[in-house]
């Protein structure tokens, strides 16, 4: 009897996640799962595609967002993400998540990333778990619990300071409710202030949660600047402490005078892969986004305004035309636009090439889904490094583009049956062209979709049509490290 399917995507060049060749084949897919990859001719769908000179590829994995919030919001708000045909995003990075925490009052900078006190209503992740199924996102979500969401609750949000013992029992025992619950790993963000006060003693005896669960820690390291190698040891210590696979966030070498220290950066990493595992994410930008911290700001760095509170009007503009319209300081005009986010040029393009290159790497857009004015990552990033890194520049084939965006990323995190396109595996689809896709988004116009992403499918439904926009799926469901 002759196969039936319910989507047939016919004579597409085959990008299969494994960074192996790519070669000719139809799709079939039945329910949320890939039916067979092959000659199909004899079969047939309810719909079929025909793909002649356009690519199929595993959906993308986004390796490290701020998505905690946005997955809750329904499809126009994971429209950024699904036009790069992105089809599962990974929550919870960078130290701040949504859970398990409930706030009274504002968070502190840089929690407030994800929204006022009112969208910290998740007592448990069970919680927060609970709503995703009630509420389906329409991607696909794999949530690591943060660092600085647990000890402001642990600590009354007496944060500047390391935690005591009791403290850092009850963030471990937060932690692993948690990870019983379905959350897959453990964040810190030892760069920002409600982080920064813990010792690395603090970080071990909370992640020590991760052993018996099988969980990964994600580190937005303590220094990307100048103690960039310090911090390095420091969080493939903790790694080894709590013998759990390590994670570096969004790797980069901050600051002019450490422009060029990859080639000290990635060797470092390469002996510490040797005898446990680490990988890395990066995103395809000389530019970090983040919140504005006045203190921290150089002449050096050019800033551009993402939000502000009490100054929404000035989001998109430049530090120091605001602050010469204000006759004030950078400084000055900075503390008076707080709460605020900002774009960094921090990091050199030679960096930003050598560490993507890198076969540890993986593809993370570190997007900040509501600032008013974003980093364009948050809607270029995964066509950017198909279009101009790996097809305009040629820094790597097309084949590992796909790779570090797929089926290495899928591994890391422990993604069963995503990440690759083969029988049996799930049905997270994108159809591009090789030949177009290209990031359109700019800094000066942050929220343009990408060209050349045609169709995205997320467990066999389709999410995002070029030219339409997002479908009504809510086909997303909460993934869970090393579960099917």
């Amino acid at each position: 009897m002759a196969l039936r399917c319910d989507l047939i995507i016919r004579d597409a060049t085959v990008f299969d996640g494994s960074g192996g060749p790519r070669f000719k084949a139809d799709i079939g897919v039945t329910g949320d799962r890939i039916a067979a990859v092959g000659d199909l001719a004899a079969a047939s769908a309810d719909r079929e595609v025909i793909a002649t000179g356009r690519a199929v590829a595993p959906g993308f994995i986004d390796a490290h967002t701020h998505d905690d919030r946005a997955v809750l919001c329904g499809p126009e708000c994971m429209l950024c993400k699904m036009s790069q045909g992105v089809t599962t995003v990974v929550v919870g990075n960078c130290g701040i998540s949504l859970s398990p925490v409930r706030m009274k009052t504002r968070p502190v900078p840089p929690i407030d990333l994800l929204g006022d006190e009112s969208w910290f209503a998740y007592d448990s992740f069970g919680e927060y778990a609970a709503r995703l199924a009630r509420d389906p996102s329409p991607v696909n979500t794999y949530a690591l619990i943060g660092h600085m969401s647990l000890r402001v609750e642990a600590m009354a949000g007496d944060t500047q300071r390391a935690a005591t013992d009791r403290e850092a029992a009850h963030m471990q025992k937060r932690l692993a409710e948690a990870l019983a619950q379905g959350a897959s790993g453990f964040s810190t963000g030892l760069y920002y202030p409600p982080n920064m006060m813990a010792p690395t003693e603090e970080v071990i005896a909370v992640a020590e949660a991760l052993r018996a669960a099988g969980g990964v820690y994600v580190s937005h390291m303590r220094n990307e600047a100048d103690d960039v190698l310090l911090s390095i040891e420091e969080t493939l210590k903790i790694g080894r402490a709590v013998d759990a696979p390590v994670v570096i966030s969004h790797h980069k070498c901050s600051m002019p005078e450490n422009f060029g220290r990859s080639v000290e950066t990635l060797p470092l990493i390469e002996r510490g892969a040797a005898g446990q595992k680490v990988d890395f994410d990066i995103y395809p930008y000389a530019a970090g986004s983040t919140v504005l911290i006045p203190s921290r700001l150089r002449p050096d760095v050019p800033v551009q305004v993402t939000w502000s509170i009490p100054h929404p009007e000035m989001a998109g503009r430049m530090l120091p035309d605001i602050a010469k319209e204000w006759g004030l300081s950078d400084k000055e005009a900075a503390e008076k636009l707080l709460p605020a986010g900002a774009i960094f040029f921090q990091m050199h393009e030679d960096d930003v090439r050598r560490i993507m290159a890198h076969r540890l790497a993986m593809i993370g857009s570190d997007g900040l889904p509501h600032d008013s004015y974003p980093h364009p990552r948050l809607w270029g990033t995964f066509p950017r490094v198909l279009g101009h890194y790996a097809r305009d520049l040629g820094l790597f084939s097309m084949e590992d583009a796909v790779r570090k965006m797929t089926g290495h990323t899928a591994a890391v995190f422990g993604l069963v049956d995503r990440g690759v396109v083969r029988a049996g595996a799930y049905a997270d689809l994108v159809l591009f062209d090789p030949a177009t896709v290209r990031d359109a988004s700019t800094y000066s116009a942050p929220t343009t979709p990408a060209e050349g992403i045609v169709e995205t499918w997320i467990n066999g439904q389709s999410a995002y049509v070029y030219g339409q926009g997002a479908t009504a799926a809510r086909a997303g469901r909460l993934v869970t490290r090393n579960r099917a």
